[in-house]
């Protein structure tokens, strides 16, 4: 990669000429991504190794309502489902918050207990919402590696968003356990980054 961010990637000719067909989608700190035929997107990857534990995250959740099927993976790239709906945080800014969204992203971290995650985060803008209101997860990070007890990223775009005393009040009615636990590590939280 030059300083200008620009990077090189040997593909193979399968994966160039998926890329004759696609369309720009966009790209972040990881890569670049492109729609395929068949509500598929390519994702070609700066790092093998970041692509590596991508693909490992996704073979492990490829049973989980909540994550993309994988058709396709190679050093540098995954193929895998598009993930149809609107950015959790930009739907909010439109839309609010209300129990359904909030019961269903408990039921996300929930998810990622049962799939034994270590970090039980992940942020707003990684995060789908279709139009029932179901999330799907597109951009998994870290999760069996960095311990996180508590949906500490999710909270705080909650709260920069104006809708985490509602999301909370959500998880107190379900949960009054996992109420104090979320709302204790993450009023922690606020007061070391104020300091």
């Amino acid at each position: 990669m030059d300083r200008n961010g620009n990077y090189y990637i040997q593909l193979n000719s399968k994966v160039e000429k998926m890329l004759r067909t696609s369309e720009f989608l966009g790209s972040g700190h990881n890569g670049i991504v492109y729609s395929l035929p068949n509500q598929r997107i390519i994702k070609i990857f700066k790092d093998k190794r970041i692509c590596g534990k991508e693909y490992n995250i996704f073979a492990k959740t490829k049973r989980s309502k909540y994550f993309p099927n994988v058709y396709e993976h190679g050093d540098y790239y995954i193929v895998r489902d598009y993930a149809s709906g609107e950015r959790l945080d930009k739907y909010i800014k439109k839309h609010g918050i209300n129990k359904e969204i909030s019961h269903n992203l408990i039921e996300l971290i929930e998810e990622f207990k049962r799939l034994n995650f270590k970090r039980l985060d992940i942020r707003c803008k990684d995060l789908y919402l279709k139009e029932d209101l179901s999330i799907t997860v597109i951009d998994p990070k870290n999760n069996y590696s960095k311990r996180v007890i508590y949906p500490r990223h999710l909270m705080k775009g909650l709260n920069n968003l104006g809708v985490l005393d509602e999301f909370l009040l959500v998880v107190r009615a379900e949960s009054s356990e996992i109420y104090e636990l979320w709302n204790f590590n993450f009023k922690q939280y606020l007061e070391k980054t104020i300091k």
